[in-house]
């Protein structure tokens, strides 16, 4: 069943959502490659740069929700205000290349319900990371009334609603790769590390996980082995081996955050 089946006469129609928060410096390329949706829609998170003001001066519907909860509650004021048979969700370090517009459009033309997952093309200190092999797969691409709700401190997930009939909600890949701009500079790499390893080590002390220095040396060592080796991080040169190394020190850290900061993580919320 299509989305528009309800009304032959009807085209479907998509929302591009995108959470900010201080993104002065890349919301320009980001919104500018959504600017085909028929709806662009921003939840800040309290920017005290400028980055509303440009959002707004693109066109972008935006909303100001200063109260960080966590990611999925953005998520999920996001979905409150979108209007668009179909939601892509967008990162504010992300750019729709022109042929991941025009598939993404296809998609939508077609009306049907199902979830798509994206691919990335990444770029890390100021280079295309063209030989490594991203493995991640990301749902981003949603019928919007499909979707009850998101979960989760970090890494959110979609919560569906049940299919008529108790069938399976199809899931689809876009083809074409997102472009991913996903570490600008050492400097922000490190406040990011910071940010991530605590939500994570949060999130692995609610489920009752241990931590310690040899549980990271263990994540993070073999972390860094399988981006480096085996997914040919260190044909990217230096840049390929910082983003490596940042990504396998996440993992270190994380788990000396459970063991050594356990007592201040629950109930943590980092933006």
């Amino acid at each position: 069943m299509s989305v528009a089946a309800g009304d032959a006469k009807a085209s479907p129609t998509l929302t591009v959502a995108v959470l900010t928060h201080n993104e002065a410096h890349r919301i320009e390329a980001c919104l500018r490659s959504a600017a085909f949706a028929d709806q662009v829609l921003v939840v800040d998170s309290g920017s005290t740069d400028n980055t509303v003001a440009l959002a707004q001066g693109l066109g972008a519907e935006v909303h100001s929700y200063p109260d960080w909860q966590g990611f999925a509650v953005q998520r999920n004021r996001l979905l409150a205000h979108a209007r668009g048979d179909y939601v892509f969700f967008l990162d504010a370090d992300e750019v729709m290349t022109p042929a991941f517009q025009q598939e993404v459009q296809a998609i939508v033309r077609s009306g049907e319900r199902a979830v798509w997952t994206i691919r990335w093309r990444m770029v890390a200190f100021g280079q295309e990371l063209r030989y490594f092999l991203s493995q991640s797969r990301i749902e981003r691409l949603f019928v919007r009334s499909m979707v009850r709700e998101f979960t989760g401190v970090v890494h959110e997930q979609a919560q569906l609603h049940p299919e008529p009939g108790g069938t399976a909600v199809p899931r689809r890949l876009v083809r074409a790769r997102l472009l991913h701009y996903t570490r600008n500079s050492v400097r922000t790499s490190l406040e990011k590390l910071t940010q991530y390893v605590m939500l994570g080590a949060a999130k692995r002390a609610e489920l009752g996980k241990r931590g310690g220095v040899l549980r990271g040396l263990a994540s993070g060592g073999s972390m860094f082995l399988r981006l480096y080796v085996f997914r040919l991080g260190f044909l990217c040169g230096g840049a390929g081996f910082l983003y490596c190394l940042f990504v396998a020190l996440e993992g270190f850290f994380r788990y000396a955050a459970l063991h050594y900061d356990r007592d201040s993580l629950t109930g943590r919320v980092i933006r």
